[in-house]
């Protein structure tokens, strides 16, 4: 089957080009680009054509929680919200860290998801933090990276033997920045709002001494290393020291952190509850400038359905995290319409270089590459109702937010998953 995409604004995150062309899609893959129309033609309207949203550290309930989010609905929440590729993290019940446990979720994947899944393993054996998992054979299994997640792993020599035995095999680590003792219990970050909300704080220097001694390791061990979710702009001069090093190293942030900040946590709204926590506003504009500049490498959701059971809390006990899948889109939207960053740029942190760090072959609009495509408007207001979310859970800091940029189709390997 052959489609022809005209009239679209096309959003080339490789090139940085954004321009009125035509695209056409043939056997799955992209055949060329502003060429003779062929086949079934989409006019889009002068509308935004782009390569398909790579979400990176995405939380499916699936095995043990499947009552906050399945494959089913994770993967219809993905295709609504322009995400061709969820890459999904090991944090289940248990932990993705055998290969049985990896077969099982991406052949569930496989048969409910209609986008593209690639799974991240546990570092350690039940994210313990005290013996290394079987990464040859996870990797055989078809992991492509290793984390524990948001458990730190505290021995620096178990971490260190596990970066090693990663480097021996060129594999990825994907660390959690934080220093656990003094984050342990925190609710928001330190500052005068918490004092004033009497709510249990972080330091944002807990993330800074977390990513310097992860940095330390990687030095000592070569490993490749990234570094997701950072979120206060203490740890950004690091990171650029080990960038300038010729450390392999990148770094990641939530969207959230992009758009919101910690007064948005308001009067105990536990939808705001996040890990790491909402910064001040100085934090949110470095780490926007970070993405821009190309210190940032990666934007992702880090989409983490928790119940109402689970939110209905006080807000010191409630679970964090919040659901991203379909707002990832109107989420970025904010930034570039606040006018700190284009369409383009933005586009490589949440396309191109997730594919790069991970040997995938989407995020780009070139001749043969995969016909992963997301058509949206980038203007077309709505107001957020998380009660239409196609994720089990609801947990959005954007309900009832006025918000900009709708996706009108989604595309996998050329074929259509989402028609909005």
């Amino acid at each position: 089957m052959t489609t022809t995409f005209t009239n679209a604004r096309l959003i080339n995150p490789e090139t940085g080009e954004d321009a009125l062309g035509s695209l056409t899609v043939e056997d799955g893959v992209i055949k060329s680009i502003n060429k003779k129309p062929k086949g079934e033609v989409i006019d889009c309207g002068g509308k935004c054509l782009a390569p398909g949203l790579i979400d990176m550290g995405v939380k499916i309930g699936e095995p043990g929680e499947r009552h906050k989010e399945s494959f089913r609905t994770a993967g219809a929440a993905a295709a609504a919200g322009g995400v061709t590729t969820m890459v999904i993290r090991p944090d289940t019940t248990p932990a993705v860290d055998t290969p049985e446990t990896l077969a099982f979720a991406t052949r569930r994947a496989a048969e409910v998801a209609p986008v593209n899944v690639v799974a991240l393993a546990a570092l350690t054996k039940e994210r313990a933090g005290r013996e290394m998992v079987e990464m040859g054979f996870m990797l055989d299994a078809g992991a492509v990276a290793f984390t524990d997640c948001d458990h730190v792993v505290t021995d620096p020599k178990v971490y260190s033997r596990a970066m090693t035995y990663a480097k021996s095999l060129g594999a990825l680590i994907i660390g959690h920045p934080q220093e656990p003792t003094l984050s342990k219990g925190a609710a928001v970050t330190s500052g005068k709002f918490a004092s004033l909300r009497g709510l249990p704080a972080v330091s944002p220097m807990a993330e800074r001494m977390g990513l310097e001694r992860d940095l330390a390791l990687v030095e000592m061990t070569g490993v490749r290393y990234h570094a997701d979710s950072l979120s206060t702009a203490k740890t950004l001069p690091a990171l650029n020291r080990a960038k300038e090093a010729g450390l392999n190293v990148t770094a990641g942030v939530n969207i959230h952190h992009l758009c919101l900040n910690e007064l948005d946590v308001g009067d105990y709204r536990t939808f705001f509850k996040l890990k790491p926590p909402l910064r001040a506003e100085e934090d949110r504009l470095a780490m926007i400038e970070a993405v821009a500049s190309g210190l940032i490498d990666v934007v992702s959701s880090f989409h983490t359905p928790q119940d109402e059971e689970s939110k209905r809390l006080p807000f010191e006990e409630a679970a964090s995290g919040a659901v991203g899948l379909e707002t990832l889109l109107p989420a970025a939207m904010r930034v570039v319409h606040s006018g700190l960053i284009d369409l383009p740029t933005i586009w490589r942190a949440m396309s191109l270089n997730p594919a790069k760090l991970l040997g995938l072959p989407g995020g780009r609009l070139d001749e043969g590459a995969p016909a992963d495509l997301v058509l949206f408007d980038p203007d077309a207001p709505f107001v957020l109702d998380r009660s239409k979310l196609r994720s089990k859970s609801k947990n959005t800091p954007f309900d009832g937010a006025r918000m900009e940029g709708r996706v009108i189709g989604t595309w996998v390997a050329g074929e259509s998953v989402f028609d909005g």
